[in-house]
């Protein structure tokens, strides 16, 4: 039986007219560029949105690679199977031990330099701006993404996996959770967003919350926009943005507001 490759994707050149999808063709590996790898049972989820907008122009640019791993090439046996019953009992399937580290042995052998391996679990720790950007600054990141109930505890503490969850709930599978941590992190490279600033202003930036947002017309439904912001008073403007965004943050992040004030 032929096995499907692992997929990369970054620095193709693109018409206007291709589908996310089609970034999917083999590209070789670059030196220097940051670095996404995912391990998951549903490689064709990708590049999904991350093929689109900001982050699709840099994959095609070159300026980050996305590699997929097919989790199920190393599943045992005729049916490739990943998974099995949990030991002492319950419902769903868990993800093997074996099969699991079989793709991370395979994944990490094009790992290069600092890339974290980070497990995308509902018990993680949760996910923050500080962590987009310390990924950001490493190398690139290897994502694993669980199915079923999860993933055989032996195998996270052997590669002393880290695990990260994107909020108090639970989806069917990691690979929405793998997205979005990349999206987080690749909008933070350099030469991804229009304008370096928008990175250093928005919300989680500094600990605050962004403040309000305005733009034309002037007036909408008799809503007028803040006079201070059409001013032409840079000062007032950066003042007034404070102020709002340490009042949004207490009013609706008291645990980042609470964090603050201790720091």
């Amino acid at each position: 039986m032929t096995e499907k490759p692992s997929k990369s994707h970054g620095r193709k050149s693109i018409a206007a007219t291709l589908k996310p999808r089609e970034l999917m063709e083999d590209a070789p590996d670059l030196a220097g560029v940051w670095r996404a790898q995912v391990i998951t049972l549903l490689p064709e989820a990708f590049p999904g949105i991350l093929g689109d907008s900001l982050t699709g122009k840099a994959l095609k640019d070159g300026i980050w690679q996305l590699h997929t791993t097919d989790l199920r090439r190393f599943g045992i046996g005729k049916h490739r199977n990943v998974d099995d019953t949990p030991a002492g009992g319950g419902a769903g399937m868990v993800l093997r031990a074996d099969v699991v580290a079989n793709a991370i042995e395979d994944t990490r052998r094009r790992a290069k330099g600092q890339m974290p391996l980070i497990y995308l679990s509902p018990r993680g720790a949760p996910f923050t701006q500080k962590m987009a950007q310390d990924l950001a600054a490493a190398d690139g990141v290897t994502l694993l993404c669980g199915r079923f109930e999860g993933v055989d505890e032996r195998v996270l503490e052997h590669y002393d996996i880290i695990e990260v969850s994107m909020g108090d709930y639970v989806l069917t599978g990691g690979e929405l959770p793998a997205m979005v941590l990349i999206d987080a992190c690749v909008r933070l490279l350099p030469g991804v967003l229009g304008n370096a600033e928008s990175a250093v202003e928005e919300s989680h930036s500094n600990g605050l919350l962004e403040h309000p947002q305005y733009t034309r017309p002037a007036e909408w439904e008799g809503r007028d926009i803040p006079p201070v912001l059409t001013s032409g008073d840079h000062g007032k403007v950066a003042k007034w943005r404070r102020e709002m965004s340490e009042k949004i943050t207490a009013e609706r992040r008291p645990d980042l507001w609470s964090k603050r004030k201790r720091n």
